[in-house]
C-alpha cells in the first residue's frame, strides 16, 4: 500500500464521472471489472452511475492507496487515453515509443489495445513511477 500519495484526483474523478455511465471513472480508480459492467450497462441503468457521485471520494481514497505517485500524471495519463488512445498518445507519454506508433497506425491496434490500456494503464503509470 502507497501512503499519502497524490495519484489520482477527486476532480478527475468527477470529471471522468460526467461519462460515467460509460465507466471511465472507475477504469480511473482501478476498478475494471466494475468500469466494464458500468460500460455494457450504461452505468447500470443509471442507478450506479448516480450512487457513485457519492461513493467518488471513497474511490479516490482507496486508488491513493493503490498507486505509486511520481513524475507521471495518472490524470494526464487519462485525459490522453481518454481522448487520444486510439493514436497512441498516452504510450508516447509513459515513453513506450514502439507500441506508440503501432497504436498509431493501427488505430489503437483496432481498439483492443485501447481497451487493454484502459484495465492496466493504472499500474503502467504506476511502474514508470517506480
Amino acid at each position: 500500500m502507497v501512503q499519502n500519495s497524490k495519484s489520482h484526483s477527486l476532480l478527475m474523478g468527477y470529471l471522468l464521472w460526467i461519462l460515467g455511465f460509460l465507466g471511465a471513472h472507475r477504469f480511473y480508480y482501478g476498478r475494471p471489472i466494475s468500469g466494464t459492467i458500468w460500460f455494457f450497462t450504461l452505468g447500470l441503468l443509471g442507478v450506479g452511475w448516480v450512487l457513485d457521485l457519492f461513493l467518488m471520494p471513497l474511490l479516490a481514497r482507496n486508488a491513493r492507496g493503490t498507486y505509486r505517485d511520481g513524475e507521471v500524471s495518472y490524470d494526464l495519463s487519462w485525459v490522453l487515453l481518454t481522448f487520444l488512445g486510439i493514436f497512441g498518445v498516452h504510450r508516447l507519454y509513459l515513453g513506450k515509443l514502439p507500441t506508440a506508433v503501432l497504436y498509431f497506425f493501427t488505430g489503437g491496434i483496432f481498439g483492443i489495445g485501447v481497451l487493454y490500456d484502459y484495465w492496466t494503464l493504472n499500474e503502467q503509470v504506476s511502474e514508470a513511477n517506480s
